[in-house]
């Protein structure tokens, strides 16, 4: 091994390092994340305080919607400041803290969502058995198993990347810390850990994957038996939303970890990063929620007990 510096922090990279289009990329950064905040709160917020929404299928959206709260939270206020500063720099701590939480809450937002497609075969094609088969503490368990699942997964890969030496380049072609990223600046062997990233992420995803898939499949059939088109029309506005959330999810995680880590261009990485990182956080409270009756309904509720009491403090 030549001789080189251990490299003790990492460089980002921007999509573009024209002055014109880091202002855009940051504002457009900057929207996304306030628009999901803003409507993963108020899905939180509407939730909480609407008992008639105290049932699983609004638990495991609140436990999504405060999930992707976190997950937009680790990249991209980070992104924006390497977009409109010069300082692209960030510590080798900062750079596990983004690995592990990238991990974590995006194996956590999978299993969340095939959590929420049994969720939804429970209570379409055995609805006579949903209070028992979806109890309050069986949903608090599937939420505690998933967390804990993500949490084990991540720390494990989180390790397994920083017991690598890092002593080549130190700019991570990312616009934040990626596992893939970082497995290219090793100056070691990395072979055993793109094999295992390789096989826990098919095995995982994949059988996530399949699972939902089957889900909707034991759904359809059902829908198809429904005697109106209003009740079918209703059943499938639900469920094809959440399986192109979930095809885009995990088709571009697919196309940065499932592949050699240096087989294709970094911009069509960083484009790839976006739409498993930020779009489905920015999406789902659209798909699953706001798009929803009962929800757009208890949002009025909500507001209107807001103003009433606004005017009784007035007067």
């Amino acid at each position: 091994m030549p001789n080189s510096t251990t490299v003790t922090e990492f460089l980002l990279t921007r999509f573009s390092d024209v002055w014109e289009l880091r202002d855009l990329h940051a504002v457009l950064f900057l929207l996304m994340y306030l628009a999901t905040l803003m409507g993963n709160l108020l899905i939180v917020t509407v939730i909480t305080f609407s008992w008639k929404l105290h049932t699983p299928m609004y638990f495991f959206i609140r436990n999504l919607s405060i999930l992707d709260m976190c997950y937009i939270s680790v990249t991209v206020p980070k992104a924006c400041v390497i977009f409109l500063l010069d300082d692209r720099t960030i510590s080798m701590a900062g750079c596990a803290a983004q690995i592990f939480f990238v991990l974590a809450f995006a194996t956590v937002e999978l299993l969340f969502l095939t959590v929420m497609a049994h969720d939804r075969y429970v209570a379409i094609c055995q609805p006579l058995q949903y209070t028992v088969i979806m109890s309050p503490q069986v949903c608090v368990q599937m939420t505690l198993a998933s967390i804990l699942s993500g949490l084990t997964y991540s720390g494990f890969h989180t390790g397994n990347t920083f017991r690598l030496p890092f002593c080549q380049s130190n700019v991570v072609h990312q616009f934040f810390c990626d596992m893939p990223s970082l497995l290219k600046l090793s100056c070691s062997e990395t072979f055993n850990n793109e094999i295992l990233v390789f096989i826990s992420a098919v095995v995982i995803a994949g059988g996530c994957f399949v699972f939902i898939i089957m889900s909707y499949i034991h759904i359809f059939s059902t829908v198809l038996k429904f005697p109106t088109k209003s009740e079918q029309g209703k059943a499938f506005s639900t469920c094809v939303p959440h399986i192109l959330v979930v095809t885009v999810f995990l088709s571009s995680g697919a196309a940065v970890y499932v592949k050699p880590t240096s087989s294709s261009p970094i911009v069509q990485d960083m484009i790839n990063a976006v739409f498993y990182s930020i779009v489905p956080p920015f999406l789902n409270p659209i798909i699953y929620s706001l798009r929803n009756k009962q929800i757009r309904e208890a949002v009025k509720r909500v507001m209107r007990r807001k103003l009433n009491l606004g005017k009784s403090i007035i007067f």
